[in-house]
């Protein structure tokens, strides 16, 4: 009787033990997944960051060229003033979407000045900005990676006991309008 009992204390403990075990191991599993997407948000911004640098440089450049492109120039100018200002996520995203806008716009009046196309600081800026670009669709990519990651444990059992119980929130994932696509190219000879 008294081994039963032993035996019966030391299978408690143990289930115990192994249930505080998982416990601990799913919140900070949250908590790791948390924390990398919120460094793959801080990876996004410093790109961003790079970016809202080089646009005045991109403004002062055609300026020279294209004095009378001011609402171009200004558009940008209010566009990159949108993004710093940017608070959430998906402000950010609204905010990108509207740089990249006014940015193709800036783009098409360097198509009329051929003289701008050729000048060597407008196409280290435009070298320069493409790779940060490059960067920002790799960076968005990591992050909206750990944001599925993170919201997937979040919401799927026993994660989400934890969700509820601590107050963890999920994440917002960082979309751009991507170009609609059309369909087929269609190539003719």
């Amino acid at each position: 009787m008294v081994i039963g009992m032993v035996v019966l204390i030391v299978l408690i403990i143990v289930v115990i033990i192994v249930l505080l075990g998982t416990a601990m191991g799913i919140y900070n599993s949250i908590i790791s997944l948390r924390n990398k997407a919120d460094n793959a948000w801080h990876q996004i911004d410093v790109q961003l960051n790079k970016r809202y640098d080089l646009i005045p440089n991109l403004v002062e450049t055609v300026k020279g060229y294209a004095a009378h492109e001011k609402e171009t120039l200004e558009k940008v100018i209010s566009a990159r003033k949108m993004g710093i200002d940017a608070k959430t996520v998906s402000e950010q995203a609204k905010a990108e979407n509207v740089i990249t806008d006014t940015l193709k716009s800036l783009f098409a009046v360097s198509e009329r000045y051929p003289d701008l196309k050729a000048d060597r600081h407008f196409f280290r800026l435009m070298e320069e900005l493409n790779g940060i670009e490059s960067n920002i669709t790799y960076a968005r990519q990591f992050y909206n990676d750990m944001v599925m990651k993170l919201n997937t444990r979040m919401q799927t059992f026993p994660g989400n006991l934890f969700t509820r119980m601590f107050g963890f929130t999920g994440k917002d994932y960082f979309e751009l309008k991507e170009p609609a696509v059309r369909g087929p190219v269609r190539v003719q000879f």
